[in-house]
């Protein structure tokens, strides 16, 4: 298979991939795929083509946050009135106005003309304080100094009742249309208050108009017809400006019919780059380095919709592989030019899945498992927000927990392992996942290696040494997988055991015993050993030899583990397994060696339903392959993930140290529990303390709560205790007043005393994280691989 360099520089060629687990994808592919996934021809997106999926915004946020076209949201608002104060507020202020103009208009108030007769003419007034106007200029001057009044009076009552959050809250925050209507109608009503006299307006204007150009004016019916029409329009006005009638006539009819949405700021806003600077989507990088054929192509696919998204990260990712080695570019920029979209293509052939189950940006590598919800617990910024998980925090490792039915496998681990299959195709990563036959981890033709345990029409084998020829090294992860769970039994010691047999095995036959002579050697069968001591001896493997008479010498002992390690490997020599675990020429086993430098999806079926314990320890064996494995690849440039669906009895002390590695070495693991009580409890603090992100599911127990809750610690919190004390009044009017305020607000008049204290607190104690949580919810905590936290956040799991 051509991989035009991309791969073959790793020193592995295409006849060493394993045949794929289904028949892969043709190229070009078929003209129908599931509705659901996107194919090559199709957009990555449901609701736009892939030039817009390049085109939008992903900002860099805290860890674990989508990024894929996230909005920041707006900074908290301080807690305001209730609705029920503000009603109660413009009630009264309205009653309030109205009290005071009928007591104005009436003459109730006294000395309320003086302020005007101290800047107007005395002859235009009767003697006396409570004179009125003589001559028609002192009644034009108090129709305006009335006018003025008015207006003041309404401002006040305005800020005095809060006119103003109301309006924010029930109008304005309810958006458009309503503002528009809402608005329209006040204005309305404001003008039928104007034109029939119940607001001083017109005539004040009027007056105003003829003393600065004469009463001559009013002559011209057209002047007249001119002023009312700006009156009407004044009136009017505030509520345009309130109600933004200008933007909502813009939506409506600026941009054309037929088009919702447009001119709401939902249109790309105008680049501000020169119109000749290349895009996003037209590959600017290539152009920066002198392939501007290679840009035009791949830019004129995805214009044509000849890509998808697993197309651009594999080109980029190659790409950016490509920049260290010139031979590879110039194989890229061939390829490209020959094949487009379809460069650089995974050793299977695939471009993409044939049904994704969750969203995934391939872009940064994220795929989103829920929302933060809006809860107490979540910081304000996180609340609404998108939760995704990535290989830079798949890179500290997860560990989730929770009961049955709690959605483990439906909401997290097949999320996860979609996305590294995806990355997978993208070459960027390799994904080994495990679980029960029958299980939820993907279809076949989503993965190239597909090992069923058990099931003779598997294509594929179990390699159980790992692919390794270092008799030491195959003991080693043998015995981890084997006795790695009993804790009365050193591994170490089981090693040495194995080894003193899996060595000579091997310097007499060339490969490692399988698994029916395995367990007659440590049985102790005297025909198997006689006839590897006799080989041994006919060989001149004295060295090995030695070993072997050690281990006869050892045989039976005190704290002998023989017997442990014959009772254990009996568990896979049964009759359901005897077509696998074969070591000789003519066995196919799969080597989890394969992952150190292709870019594989491999899963791995178990038959937990009739061999449960045989399927944890083969399990265990995995996990201890995995770890022993990454750690010792050269080349770590490929993100390589382990995920159990079921990890019970599967964490040993070894692996809890693999685990804690693994960070370190571009690789991590995603183990899924029942509860912390499927791991030894003397492990329970150093495997919380290895993994760097945990995940708590609804319905954890509060002894798993409490173990949660001391992982993810306290924090200081601010706390406001107010204490209520009654008020006594001593006169009348004040006990009335307090009267009235009880009768509105139906509460006595109290003192609040106010205290505020800084303590700490757990984030989550165990009894919110067994009785609290909603059903479809999760708590998770973050680590990322340079370090970086994100606190323990609610996450709803269908958000």
């Amino acid at each position: 298979m051509d991989t035009e360099g991309t791969y073959d520089a790793r020193g592995t060629g295409a006849d060493r991939v394993p045949s794929p687990a289904g028949p892969p994808p043709a190229a070009p592919p078929p003209p129908t795929r599931a509705p659901y996934a996107p194919g090559p021809r199709r957009a990555p997106t449901a609701d736009g083509g892939l030039e817009e999926w390049l085109r939008t915004p992903r900002p860099v946020r805290e860890p674990g946050v989508w990024r894929f076209g996230h909005t920041p949201r707006p900074p908290e608002k301080p807690e305001g009135v209730s609705d029920r104060s503000l009603l109660v507020g413009v009630l009264i202020s309205v009653l309030s106005g109205l009290l005071l103009w009928s007591l104005w208009r009436n003459g109730y108030i006294p000395y309320r003309l003086v302020p005007l007769k101290l800047f107007t003419p005395g002859d235009w007034w009767y003697a006396g304080t409570f004179g009125g106007p003589r001559t028609i200029e002192g009644a034009d001057a108090l129709t305006v100094y009335e006018a003025v009044l008015f207006g003041l009076l309404v401002y006040g009552c305005g800020r005095l009742g809060n006119w103003s959050e109301i309006f924010r809250r029930h109008v304005a925050g309810r958006g458009q249309p309503f503002l528009g209507l809402a608005t329209a109608a006040a204005g309305a009503f404001a003008e039928l208050l104007v034109w029939k006299d119940a607001v001083p307006l017109v005539r004040p204007v009027l007056i105003l108009v003829a003393s600065v150009a004469g009463g001559e004016i009013y002559q011209s019916q057209a002047v007249v017809n001119v002023i009312y029409a700006l009156i009407a329009l004044g009136v009017l006005w505030p509520f345009a400006r309130l109600g933004h009638w200008r933007e909502l006539a813009a939506a409506r009819f600026g941009k054309g019919a037929g088009s919702p949405g447009k001119g709401t700021g939902s249109a790309p806003p105008a680049p501000s780059a020169p119109p000749d600077a290349p895009t996003f989507e037209q590959w600017p990088e290539l152009r920066a380095a002198g392939l501007t054929d290679a840009a035009e192509t791949l830019a004129a696919e995805v214009r044509l919709g000849r890509m998808n998204d697993v197309d651009v990260a594999r080109v980029r990712h190659a790409w950016t592989v490509g920049r260290a080695h010139p031979e590879r570019l110039a194989a890229l920029s061939e390829a490209v030019l020959r094949s487009g979209g379809a460069a650089a293509l995974h050793p299977s052939g695939a471009r993409d899945l044939a049904r994704r189950t969750a969203r995934h940006d391939l872009l940064t590598g994220q795929v989103r498992i829920g929302g933060c919800a809006d809860d107490p617990h979540n910081p304000y910024a996180r609340r609404g927000s998108g939760v995704a998980l990535e290989p830079a925090l798949l890179g500290t490792s997860l560990l989730a927990v929770g009961p049955p039915g709690a959605g483990k496998s439906a909401r997290l681990v097949r999320p996860v392992v979609e996305s590294l299959a995806l990355q997978a195709l993208a070459g960027r990563a390799a994904v080994l996942a495990v679980g029960g036959a029958g299980g939820e981890l993907g279809p076949d033709d989503a993965f190239d290696v597909v090992v069923r345990i058990g099931d003779p029409a598997s294509v594929h084998d179990f390699d159980l040494y790992g692919g390794t020829t270092d008799p030491d090294e195959a003991a080693g992860v043998l015995a981890e997988g084997l006795v790695g769970d009993v804790t009365q039994l050193d591994s170490r010691r089981a090693a040495t055991v194995l080894a003193q047999l899996l060595g000579p095995y091997r310097a007499v036959h060339g490969h490692f015993p399988g698994v029916p002579a395995l367990r007659e050697l440590l049985d102790g069968d005297e025909a198997a050993v006689d006839a590897l001591r006799q080989a041994l001896a006919a060989g001149g493997h004295q060295a090995m030899l030695r070993e072997l008479e050690a281990r006869a010498r050892q045989k039976g002992g005190p704290g002998d583990p023989g017997p442990v390690l014959a009772d254990r490997i009996a568990l896979l020599d049964r009759p359901a397994f005897a077509p696998f675990f074969a070591t000789g020429d003519e066995a196919r086993p799969f080597s989890l060696r394969s992952l150190e430098h292709l870019p594989l999806r491999v899963r791995i079926d178990l038959p937990e339903r009739a061999h449960a314990e045989a399927s944890r320890l083969l399990t265990r064996l995995v996990l201890a392959q995995f770890t022993a494995i990454a750690a010792a690849r050269a080349d770590r440039s490929l993100f390589a993930c382990l995920v159990l669906d079921d990890a019970t009895h599967t964490v040993t002390a070894e692996t809890v140290r693999g685990i804690r590695r693994l960070r370190s070495v571009n690789a991590g693991a995603v183990l899924a529990l029942r509860t912390v009580d499927d791991v030894p409890e003397g492990l329970h603090t150093a495997l919380l303390g290895a993994v760097g992100c945990c995940m708590a599911f609804s319905g954890v127990t509060t002894w798993d709560g409490k173990r949660f809750a001391e992982v993810w610690g306290k924090e200081w919190v601010e706390t406001r205790e107010v204490a209520q004390h009654a008020v006594f009044a001593d006169q009348p009017f004040t006990r009335a007043l307090h009267g009235l305020r009880k009768l509105v607000t139906g509460k006595a008049v109290t003192r609040d005393a106010v205290t505020v204290r800084r303590v700490e607190r757990e984030r989550w104690s165990a009894s919110e994280l067994a009785y609290q949580l909603p059903a479809g919810h999760a708590v998770l905590s973050l680590t990322t691989v340079e370090g970086e936290h994100a606190p323990p956040l609610l996450v709803d799991l269908g958000g």
